[in-house]
């Protein structure tokens, strides 16, 4: 939705609230779906989210908290009675209902958990017993699977049986008496098949699977580089545990990218939305690395301080500090950004820690070699001297090369040494580069001229 459509209708559903409309706001659940409803819930008071879920379709209000974030819709479901809770909790995909489970304290989780059905409270414990950024964490048990011995037709009863809970029934999965994972067959092949095929014969016996244990990212990657639609969850004995689908693989890879682009920005992650977020906890998520790059920044004034002879002679080398320090920090962060994102897809690793160095070196000597041309002519027009223009084309080219290489290299050592390189922000090049392009402008400084 656009902004303008959204502002619109949270004044459609304030008056309908206001006005005690509950037939109004039924007809509106006929235009809009759950995923519109979450973007709306989180705008509205407690107490009109209240009497929305009372005056929604009974069936949207699990879809809606299935739509909103884990936090939020915990958030929603402590505002009800154990008992409503409960039956939300157990008409929402198992999957979603373990990530709320999990935002719960553990004695409302408890108290909630032992009102449901018991085979629904141990699905979703189960999930919730696996870690969050696991595989494990992210999977359903809402699957389809069917026993090597069985036909074409009677995997076709199954999938009728069945296709009201699962999350997919494009593929279909085949395990031996032990659940362990045999292979799998669409959906397509299988609907072409004679009925009393073997689905023995129409399996693809070579599946690709992903264990409970693997980072959620990691699977989220192997689905897509396999175009696949769902991909199956096992344990270290082949055991079929659950699959995850595509759906939940573009949650992962948006919170992914928000985490990283957070980092980048010189910020620990929130983990939750950001209109739930509380004033001190942005000063909690921003603060450490505000801190880092305030002592950092200190050694800026430091070689300012120790060349302060070189600036009291030639005053006009001051005009260029900015531009320099600026045009460091720019490339550096221009350089970070694309090595942490092909990181992040794989793309590159440390072995290709010495081509990436050479390739960014190329970049940046062309990159300085235009700035140092503009920056010649800037001298000029200021009047400051050929021998000035001189030293600050030479500084830019220098600063420019010095800053690539930084920024090439330092994420995948960081990653070598265990630590998340997004961490490595486009702020922190920008410090590390401010002093040291100080440091090369006053030493060509005195090399040029004389000093």
């Amino acid at each position: 939705m656009t902004t303008a459509e959204t502002t619109e209708l949270l004044a459609d559903i304030h008056d309908l609230i206001r006005e005690r409309e509950r037939d109004g706001i039924r007809g509106l659940a006929e235009q809009i779906g759950p995923a519109e409803w979450a973007d709306l819930v989180p705008q509205l008071e407690p107490a009109e989210v209240a009497v929305l879920l009372q005056w929604l379709p009974d069936e949207e209000v699990p879809l809606l908290l299935e739509e909103l974030a884990p936090a939020q819709a915990a958030a929603i479901l402590r505002t009800l009675s154990r008992n409503e809770a409960a039956g939300l909790l157990q008409e929402m995909d198992p999957d979603d209902a373990a990530d709320v489970v999990e935002q719960l304290p553990e004695g409302e989780a408890r108290d909630i958990l032992v009102r449901m059905r018991a085979a629904d409270a141990s699905e979703i414990r189960d999930l919730a017993a696996y870690d969050a950024d696991t595989a494990g964490g992210l999977m359903t048990p809402a699957f389809v699977a069917v026993s090597r011995d069985a036909t074409a037709s009677e995997a076709i009863a199954a999938i009728r049986r069945l296709v009201e809970d699962a999350e997919t029934v494009s593929y279909i999965y085949v395990t031996d008496d032990a659940r362990r994972l045999l292979g799998v067959l669409s959906l397509y092949r299988l609907l072409l098949s004679p009925g009393d095929t073997p689905v023995a014969e129409l399996m693809a016996p070579h599946t690709v699977r992903v264990r409970a244990d693997a980072d959620q990212e990691s699977a989220a990657r192997l689905l897509t580089d396999h175009n696949l639609i769902a991909i199956p969850v096992v344990d270290d004995d082949e055991h079929l545990l659950g699959i995850i689908t595509e759906d939940d693989v573009a949650d992962v890879l948006e919170a992914e990218a928000t985490e990283d682009i957070e980092r980048l920005g010189g910020s620990q992650p929130l983990n939750l939305p950001y209109r739930l977020a509380s004033v001190p906890l942005l000063v909690r998520k921003r603060i450490a690395w505000l801190l880092l790059l305030f002592v950092a920044q200190a050694y800026t004034g430091t070689v300012l301080q120790n060349f302060q002879g070189e600036l009291t002679t030639v005053v006009a080398l001051s005009f260029f500090i900015p531009l320099l320090i600026g045009t460091g920090g720019n490339v550096g962060s221009q350089t970070v950004t694309l090595v942490v994102r092909a990181m992040a897809l794989g793309e590159v690793a440390l072995r290709d820690v010495g081509w990436i160095v050479f390739k960014e070196l190329r970049v940046g000597l062309l990159l300085g070699a235009v700035m140092a041309a503009v920056a010649f002519g800037r001298a000029a027009m200021l009047g400051v001297g050929p021998d000035i223009g001189a030293v600050v084309s030479l500084t830019i080219i220098a600063i420019c090369l010095w800053s690539a290489t930084i920024a090439a290299a330092l994420p995948l050592l960081l990653r070598r040494l265990r630590i998340d390189p997004a961490v490595v922000s486009a702020p922190l090049i920008t410090t590390l580069v401010d002093g040291t392009g100080l440091i090369i402008y006053f030493e060509i400084a005195r090399l040029v001229l004389g000093l």
